[in-house]
């Protein structure tokens, strides 16, 4: 697999991302979810479940918050506030999408666009997940990220 890595993270460094790309970013059109509590946090996300995600956080840095069907986790700095993404897990296995916003650098993403997944049923949200998130996921614990 040709590879495009990407790194970011939150404001104070707390939260560390680590992406893997299958393809060239300008390939990837971020999701804005129309729901008000990612429009409050200005989230637009991007995933391939070809690529990989690694999320490096300090011990005390990441918190987690579930909204809307609950089954599936915010991840964001408890210091600086910053949404970095959201993971789903089952059976042992994570997904997990990340907030294209905090991708350091002038990453050539396509235009971002608009969904809606509320109006998905709790089903089809998971279904939807597992179909596009990253599904090669690590959250380490890192005193140095």
């Amino acid at each position: 697999m040709s590879s495009h890595s990407l790194n970011g993270g939150c404001h104070c460094g707390g939260l560390r991302i680590e992406l893997d790309l299958p393809r060239a970013p300008a390939s990837y059109a971020p999701r804005a979810c129309d729901c008000d509590f990612c429009r409050k946090h200005g989230a637009a996300y991007l995933s391939d479940p070809e690529g990989r995600l690694r999320i490096r956080a300090r011990p005390e840095a990441l918190g987690r918050y579930r909204q809307g069907s609950g089954r599936a986790e915010f991840l964001f700095c408890r210091n600086c506030a910053v949404l970095v993404g959201v993971a789903y897990e089952e059976q042992g296995r994570l997904y997990a999408t990340v907030n294209s916003r905090v991708v350091e650098g002038d990453a050539p993403f396509a235009e971002q666009r608009s969904v809606s997944p509320q109006t998905l049923s709790a089903d089809e949200k998971v279904a939807r997940w597992k179909e596009v998130w990253f599904s090669e996921v690590r959250i380490d614990s890192d005193a140095s990220a």
